[in-house]
């Protein structure tokens, strides 16, 4: 009985095994497999590898464990774990076992052993580097220079996951006498480096969605920060509302308004070029400079002039704010104006006639120490609206631009509304008319 028992089991263990070697190797017909000792014990180890993977998706962790299961059963004085640098094009040492000095070195995908496991995708076995000729001229010596280490035999295997070789197992040196690989200790090794590669795959996978997760995080929290310096509109009659409708989490646009006192009030508008985490930091920088400097300073040309200097200062190339700032006087009806390459505002008065206020210096962050005009404006009985050019040059399914005609054509239609109302409406209306939104969407309205 007991016999049976155990015919049973090693029947099974061979039915196991030859179902892996056909998975891993792609037999194309059934092949008798003799069942010993060693290939039971490589399935158990397979299988095992599988359990510790299992464990975790660390990706430390798991090279490690990959290690020190792989160079325990190849018998092999030091091994070592590459993975593959698509954009330096080159082999990093990630893990490594007995061989010291190898964390930061770095060898070309095309040099040595490696590169010819790499480009071959298949297992390659140096039996004796100091006698074969063609083999030494494939052995990277600069990896024992480097570590003091002398290599005798190399066994080195690719990983390969969704049929992309993501680096390399390098094993170095039997612990036997001659200190010598042979032919079995390479089939071995192939076959233990299929678990491996998927283990690191998933693992670095797990690691870059980690990555992501904490990306997106991170700009979920800078959105919520750009919304808490957007000016909140009130509830009651005030001469000034706003509305920023973000293209994604972040925005490039930015808008302030506060009540200075004295039947005074400041706003400003702004809009960063390009798109992006680099833009939207950039926007935070401006706005709260703005928000800042705009307490002490009541010069719009002058406030333009001090922000330009500070962004000047620490601006990538290529990139620029443009920016209106303006004072409204409710007892003189005046408006204070300096523009940095903004938008030119829309002004509709009381006989539903439009016109633009057009005076405009260079964007901020081009030129140094520029210094900015100001304009004195007659402002009664009238709305002027400050955009950015995310409303006009928003397109409909056809590719059309909603323009400024558009854009007035909504002014027009709601003009009666109270001024936060009035803003909601027209974006509602624009989006629901089908303009697909590309960039960020904001406007300001001033009334009088």
């Amino acid at each position: 009985m007991n016999n049976e028992f155990h015919q049973s089991q090693n029947y099974q263990k061979f039915n196991e095994y030859q179902f892996i070697n056909n998975m891993f190797f792609g037999a194309k017909k059934t092949e008798t497999i003799k069942v010993d000792n060693t290939s039971v014990k490589d399935l158990e180890l397979v299988t095992k590898m599988g359990q510790e993977f299992a464990k975790t998706l660390d990706l430390k962790e798991t090279l490690q464990t990959s290690l020190e299961l792989i160079i325990k059963r190849i018998n092999a004085q030091a091994a070592n774990i590459f993975l593959i640098d698509n954009d330096k094009q080159n082999f990093q040492c990630i893990a490594s076992k007995h061989q010291a000095y190898l964390e930061d070195f770095e060898i070309p995908i095309t040099q040595g052993v490696m590169g010819k496991a790499a480009l071959m995708k298949q297992c390659i076995r140096v039996g004796d580097v100091r006698k074969d000729v063609r083999e030494i001229a494939e052995f990277y010596f600069d990896l024992d220079n480097k570590t003091n280490f002398t290599t005798y035999s190399v066994l080195c295997a690719p990983l390969i996951a969704a049929n992309d070789c993501i680096g390399v197992i390098h094993c170095l040196n039997k612990k036997t006498d001659e200190k010598l690989f042979i032919e079995d200790d390479r089939k071995l090794l192939e076959l233990l480096a299929t678990p491996a590669a998927l283990a690191i795959r998933n693992a670095k996978m797990a690691k870059e969605m980690v990555e992501q997760n904490k990306m997106q995080k991170e700009v979920e929290i800078e959105g919520e920060i750009q919304k808490s310096l957007l000016s909140s509109n009130k509830k009651e009659p005030f001469p000034l509302a706003g509305i920023n409708i973000p293209a994604k989490v972040v925005s490039g646009d930015f808008y302030n308004f506060n009540d200075l006192g004295e039947g005074k009030y400041g706003f400003g508008v702004a809009d960063v070029s390009g798109k992006g985490i680099k833009s939207s930091l950039l926007m935070s920088k401006a706005s709260s400079l703005y928000s800042c400097l705009s307490k002490t300073n009541l010069s719009p040309a002058s406030l333009l002039t001090q922000l330009n200097n500070e962004i000047c200062e620490t601006i990538s190339r290529g990139m620029f704010v443009t920016m209106l700032i303006g004072i409204y006087d409710s007892n003189s009806k005046e408006l204070l104006l300096a523009n940095a390459g903004h938008e030119p505002p829309i002004i509709l008065n009381d006989k539903s006639e439009f016109s633009n206020f057009n005076e405009a210096g260079p964007p901020l962050g081009i030129v140094a120490k520029t210094t900015y005009k100001e304009y004195k404006v007659k402002f009664e009985k009238s709305s002027m609206y400050i955009f950015t050019d995310g409303i006009t040059e928003i397109k409909n399914p056809q590719g059309e631009e909603l323009g400024s005609v558009g854009f007035q054509n909504y002014i027009t239609k709601y003009k009666e509304m109270p001024n936060n109302e009035r803003l909601q409406k027209i974006i509602d209306n624009i989006l629901d008319s089908k303009y697909v939104q590309k960039d960020d969407l904001t406007i300001v309205v001033l009334d009088a």
